[in-house]
């Protein structure tokens, strides 16, 4: 039986999940997440700028053209919670108004341990 390598590859890509919410509703959607079996994620505090104007909305100590306190959370799994993921986000984190957020979803193109330097190869075989 032949196997092709680049299709069991493309069927177990890794995606980024990318997502800027508001700084409120983190712990929700953090609390939801590990719930649901996903403890591998990265969360910042960062500054934006977006459609919406906030009557709050206040110029950045840090930079001039910033106007809105976002959270960033950063995650990468396989191609199949994809889906999941963005529900678990997009439930926890909206409020219904304007400004609520947006996330990204991108290809992981390579995994390099820092420690070795050599591959994560985990990530293509599933």
């Amino acid at each position: 039986m032949d196997i092709n390598i680049q299709n069991i590859k493309k069927e177990n890509q890794m995606k980024e999940i990318k997502a800027f919410v508001k700084p409120f509703k983190v712990n929700d959607i953090l609390r939801e997440l590990l719930d649901a079996g996903f403890p591998n994620l990265t969360v910042s505090m960062a500054e934006g700028t977006g459609h919406l104007k906030n009557e709050d909305a206040s110029l950045s100590m840090h930079f001039s053209l910033t106007n809105s306190k976002v959270a960033k959370i950063e995650i990468v799994c396989s191609n199949d919670d994809v889906d999941k993921i963005i529900t678990i986000i997009s439930t926890y984190g909206k409020t219904g108004n304007s400004g609520d957020g947006i996330i990204y979803v991108s290809d992981v193109e390579r995994a390099i341990r820092v420690r070795t330097g050599l591959p994560d190869d985990r990530w293509l075989l599933g």
